[in-house]
């Protein structure tokens, strides 16, 4: 969860068998479930036109509901916190990520004629990504408060190694992210190829992953407990890359399809 840039290494050491794993599939890095996902990041705010108001926020929230094959959909918005090894300046303005079971449903949605070309202050200003997300346990029963609280991650460039790169944080990543106190859910979502017309622009970030806590209060203590030291360890063993990465704490609410039951 910090930055690293490529360094000269065998990559064949950084993708063995996850001996925690084999060992104790409570450890977390197993996934519990894996859906299709897709990012839409207005990655300021637009000084003409100001911060997104209470009515284009109850548009954008009446639209995510009516999307068709949504699972469920999650709004973004900035907060603070304090993390001892990065600031990566200012969040994004808003960020939205939906959730599909079928990709045929997220496509739609984005077609020519689909429901989100109605969002507003579309632009190639605004990013999009369709991605797998996949999430792993946490220990306990208790879900996120409403409104909860994500530390939003994205890996922005290229591994020497892909494969060796995503299989060794896969293994190695979220068992130490389950130790932090109080956490409430881990994600990591990989590439796939969609087809998309909004007029967002398309990036194609190697990984994204997030921690979700109750509130910015508890994300700020977890960044400052010994795990968070663990996890920085643990990053000076990544595979090389390049290109940086962020971080942001985001306030994160919960957009439940009209009629849905499936979640």
């Amino acid at each position: 969860m910090a930055r690293r840039m490529a360094e000269p290494r065998r990559s064949d050491k950084y993708a063995p068998p996850c001996q925690v794993c084999s060992l104790d599939p409570r450890a977390g890095c197993v996934t519990v479930g894996a859906m299709i996902t897709f990012f839409l990041v207005w990655d300021a705010a637009d000084p003409a036109a100001g911060p997104f108001s209470e009515a284009e926020d109850a548009r954008i929230v009446a639209l995510l509901r009516a999307v068709h094959g949504l699972s469920r959909a999650l709004v973004y918005t900035p907060t603070r916190t304090h993390d001892p090894y990065l600031d990566d300046g200012p969040p994004p303005a808003l960020a939205l990520q939906l959730y599909f079971h079928d990709i045929a449903d997220l496509e739609a949605a984005c077609a020519a004629d689909g429901i989100l070309q109605a969002l507003p202050r579309l632009s190639p200003d605004v990013t999009q990504q369709a991605m797998l997300a996949r999430t792993y346990p946490v220990d306990g029963d208790n879900p996120a408060a409403e409104p909860a609280c994500t530390y939003l991650v994205a890996y922005t460039g290229h591994a020497e190694d892909l494969n060796a790169w995503l299989a060794y944080y896969i293994a190695h990543h979220p068992p130490i992210m389950r130790r932090f106190p109080v956490i409430r859910g881990i994600e990591i979502c990989t590439r796939l190829d969609w087809c998309s017309f909004l007029p967002a622009r398309r990036v194609e970030h190697m990984q994204r992953n997030k921690v979700v806590f109750d509130s910015a209060q508890a994300l700020t203590a977890a960044l400052n407990s010994p795990v968070r030291h663990e996890m920085r360890e643990d990053f000076k063993n990544f595979p090389p890359f390049s290109g940086g990465n962020t971080h942001f704490p985001m306030v994160t609410r919960t957009v439940a399809p009209t009629g849905a039951n499936d979640e």
